[in-house]
């Protein structure tokens, strides 16, 4: 699998001084991501994300995030369309954020409300709402980009948790996906892990009942169920021409 590719280019806090005529149109072209094979994945997100996108988990020693995975080539969005709409039912979160972020002060104390000052989006012609009132306080729009990117944040803490626990428990293995084009193409996706039924047989009653009993086991069946998109994903890569991927 590629290492995840960040589509924010020029990012900067908000301030009074310097965006104060700033508006921002409704992200209606996600063509930013269009290179992006793989976004991480909070848990609350699961259910809605398992009827497109495969879930499975990447990472290393320290943690193994869930990501969803956009596409079999690298450096390939396989739910991009021509004119930059997405073409999945659901949008995750973290394409949703886009053009905001939260970046973590250097003390690492507090958060910043920041943007990708290179979106398009953005305008002093009144195009869309305002980013900063008058009197040089956030508007009711950014209130509400803040509240989304903070709950944004706590979910992703509590995915840090509930990832630990399955890595914990052993129930992750390796895996890999294979998949041949009519034209004789051969494309992989590995370096990824997902849970391994198998090893879930082996847990104890009591390690089963607080899975259940936590949401975790729950999430593991979603999880599970997700993984044959692979064969969507399959379908929709082979439909992106691969002299369009670099």
């Amino acid at each position: 699998m590629a290492t995840q590719l960040l589509f924010y280019n020029e990012v900067a806090p908000i301030t009074a001084e310097r965006h104060s005529n700033w508006h921002a149109r409704e992200v209606t072209d996600f063509s930013f991501a269009k290179k992006t094979n793989s976004v991480p994945l909070m848990a609350a997100e699961f259910l809605s994300a398992l009827t497109d996108y495969p879930i499975v988990f990447a990472g290393d020693e320290e943690s193994v995030p869930p990501v969803l995975l956009l596409g079999m080539r690298n450096s390939e969005n396989a739910f991009i369309g021509s004119e930059g709409d997405w073409k999945g039912r659901y949008i995750p979160a973290f394409i949703r954020r886009y053009p905001f972020v939260l970046a973590l002060s250097d003390d690492g104390e507090k958060y910043y409300l920041c943007i990708d000052e290179t979106f398009s989006g953005f305008n002093q012609s009144d195009e869309g709402p305002a980013l900063i009132t008058e009197d040089g306080t956030p508007t009711e729009y950014t209130e509400g980009v803040l509240q989304f990117l903070s709950q944004y944040q706590a979910e992703f803490e509590r995915t840090q948790a509930i990832c630990k626990k399955l890595k914990d428990l052993n129930l992750l293995e390796a895996k890999q996906v294979q998949a041949t084009s009519p034209t004789g193409e051969t494309m992989t996706v590995d370096g990824f892990f997902a849970v391994e039924p198998s090893r879930l047989a082996t847990l104890s009653s009591e390690a089963i009942v607080d899975l259940v009993r936590s949401g975790t086991y729950e999430l593991i069946c979603f999880h599970l169920a997700s993984l044959r998109n692979f064969e969507l994903l399959r379908d929709r890569s082979l439909e992106v021409q691969p002299s369009t991927v670099e």
